[in-house]
């Protein structure tokens, strides 16, 4: 149990064990957090008893709470809703919050006047008019009222009617902008029956209100209103042009919404996109902050309690990714609206639509901010979900053994960043681990390989990845653990990938994830598993042969690797020694005429058999193209 202050202490034997929300303060009074609770006895106490699992968000909240405040209500939808305005009010530091949230301007409608007004503002009121929004894209919202002040000849005055009448009509009535209700010009039926279709355009059902328009055009037209005529088609071609960039695609069915979600680390993006009548007319999108330590359905969960759960215009249901937190407590406090959590059909073709959009949004976000440098692709963020990850795997390094019949064991390291092969990242090591038994140890050798690799990360000061993949079973993803454990690196995600039934074994699960053949995630772990095979065969194949072409120099006393690298830079291969002569051997640093004979005679001894009238020609000491020199000169370069 952690130490509390005084002031806490003397609270918590008194807490009540009923539904409520409960302020975590700091000393000055100031509001750190806001949460709400089904038993508030139990949620408060919970975080004195410094649970070992708490985040790292909790330690610090709990470091810097100096006071305890709570508050009863009778319900917990009650207690979801208390948390969102008390949360608006104070602007926790902990808790997770809409970005931007006062910024967003609304269209507001104030049908609860006898003359209906259409206003810009950034204040909700409860005052019994019809707001829309937020529009996070203001072009979206000036196009709208655009089309609004050309179709429909709502008023701009200020005047409390029918109460307050001007004694003449403003310059709108005579540019035709407005009919003069003020003076009787229009009547009060008239005017209601206007504001209705511009409630009908705003909810987004523009082809309504084109059908109306149409059949008083051709009823004036019928009674020779030629004039009034042409108003009505000039209103109905900017109908036209309005909706149809508006409209992205017929998807069918009915009204609802479309929650996609996207996040990586402390930020999230939630877009909404508004289908009505079978068509997708808009999106919307949210960015929350301050999310660390939190789940996605706590983050999707803040959402729909919030911002969501107060828009005035929510349609017969909703679409959702995933169950949001509290679920069981959001569900009623969004009725009339259903919740839906579809898994496949088109239902679920349009939750991948709305995600692709968050997923877009919240990577313009991170190169706005320079926070990364290269748009990730979906399957990374298909792969952060598939395995549970906070943060999306933007960089992801995998590690592969090879031996061949118990020599030349090798380690490769290859280095994916944003789904795509980083090269200049690749990896070789030679690995020493042997057992004296058995001969090479595939656990010792990934332990070696992974301890070796991420200590010299850190020494380096590099970045380290987003998620380590592991090329095996659990023997080696425990290995691998164990090897990061020991540097303190034990909460870097940890993953490993079996070939025979493509398993992927995520550390701390006991079962192991089976994803889909046709998974993105699940190609994205292929690809960086057999580039990572690939590379090590590649290295052991190198090892190998390095070994085979010099044996005959390695075996010649006297002759150590400066001299062997001297004779093969200039011979080019054992051949090339072989056939140069005594004074042409001498001639190289190191080397006098006697030690040049007594390699001359080496070598011989050590020939193979040749036919008697096989003609034996010196390799020029010029030539040092050849492979023999390139692998000896990647033997000394064995990295890291």
């Amino acid at each position: 149990m952690r130490t509390v202050p005084d002031a806490i202490r003397q609270k918590l034997p008194h807490l009540p064990d009923t539904p409520g929300v409960y302020l975590w303060k700091a000393a000055d009074g100031t509001v750190l957090y806001v949460g709400k609770a089904k038993r508030l006895r139990q949620r408060v106490r919970s975080y004195v008893t410094g649970d070992p699992a708490e985040t790292s968000k909790t330690r610090v909240l709990m470091d810097h709470a100096a006071d305890l405040a709570t508050i009863v209500v009778s319900s917990e939808e009650h207690a979801l809703i208390l948390e969102h305005n008390l949360i608006k009010e104070h602007h926790p530091r902990f808790n997770v919050m809409l970005r931007d949230d006062k910024t967003y301007p609304y269209v507001k409608v104030t049908v609860h006047e006898p003359y209906p007004r259409v206003l810009v503002t950034r204040r909700v009121l409860d005052d019994g008019a019809r707001y829309y929004g937020p529009f996070t894209d203001v072009g979206a919202m000036r196009r709208a009222l655009n089309v609004v002040k050309r179709v429909f000849t709502v008023r701009s005055c200020r005047w409390n009617m029918p109460a307050e009448m001007p004694e003449r009509a403003c310059l709108d009535f005579h540019i035709r902008r407005c009919k003069g209700p003020c003076i009787g010009a229009q009547s009060l039926a008239d005017y209601r029956a206007m504001i209705d279709e511009v409630v009908a355009f705003l909810d987004g059902k523009p082809d309504e209100v084109m059908r109306r328009v149409r059949l008083r055009m051709e009823d004036a037209s019928t009674y020779l209103d030629f004039e009034r005529a042409a108003e009505l088609r000039d209103a109905l071609r900017h109908l036209e042009r309005y909706e149809e960039p508006a409209i992205i695609v017929d998807v069918g069915g009915h009204d609802r919404d479309v929650l996609g979600f996207a996040r990586d680390g402390d930020d999230a993006c939630v877009t909404l996109l508004k289908v009505r009548r079978g068509k997708l007319l808009a999106r919307d999108q949210r960015f929350l902050e301050q999310a660390e330590g939190e789940s996605d359905a706590a983050v999707l969960g803040a959402y729909l309690a919030g911002s969501y759960r107060t828009t005035s215009e929510r349609p017969a249901e909703v679409l959702l990714p995933f169950a949001p937190e509290d679920f069981d407590v959001l569900e009623p406090a969004l009725h009339p609206t259903r919740v839906l959590l579809p898994q496949r059909g088109l239902k679920r073709e349009l939750l991948d639509l709305a995600e692709k959009n968050a997923r877009h949004l919240l990577e313009e976000f991170k190169l706005a901010e320079d926070e990364t440098e290269e748009r990730a692709g979906d399957p990374v963020y298909e792969l952060g979900r598939a395995l549970g990850l906070a943060k999306i795997p933007r960089a992801l390094v995998c590690f592969d053994n090879s031996t061949a019949q118990g020599k030349d064991n090798v380690g490769s390291i290859v280095w994916f960043e944003n789904g795509r092969p980083r090269r200049s990242e690749y990896r070789t090591m030679r690995v020493k681990a042997v057992d004296e038994t058995h001969g090479p140890d595939d656990f010792a050798s990934m332990r070696e390989v992974v301890g070796r690799y991420f200590r010299r990360r850190l020494d380096e000061a590099k970045p380290l990845p987003d998620l380590v993949v592991i090329d095996g079973g659990k023997g080696q993803l425990s290995a691998a653990y164990e090897a990061l454990a020991a540097l303190a690196l034990d909460a870097l995600p940890l993953v490993s990938l079996a070939k025979r039934e493509e398993e992927v074994f995520v550390f701390g699960r006991v079962e192991p994830l089976r994803l889909s053949r046709r998974s993105p995630a699940l190609r994205l772990l292929q690809q960086a598993r057999d580039e990572a095979h690939r590379t090590a065969v590649g290295y052991n194949r190198k090892r190998r042969t390095i070994r085979t072409i010099t044996s005959a120099l390695l075996e010649i006393p006297g002759v150590g690797p400066a001299k062997r690298r001297e004779l093969l830079r200039a011979f080019g291969s054992v051949d090339g020694v072989r056939a140069a002569t005594v004074e042409q051997i001498a001639s190289l640093k190191g080397f006098s005429a006697k030690s040049a004979a007594a390699l001359r005679e080496a070598l011989a001894a050590s020939a193979p058999d040749r036919p008697t009238d096989e003609p034996v020609v010196p390799v020029p000491a010029q030539d040092t193209a050849s492979p023999d020199t390139r692998l000896l000169q990647a033997e000394e370069r064995d990295t890291p």
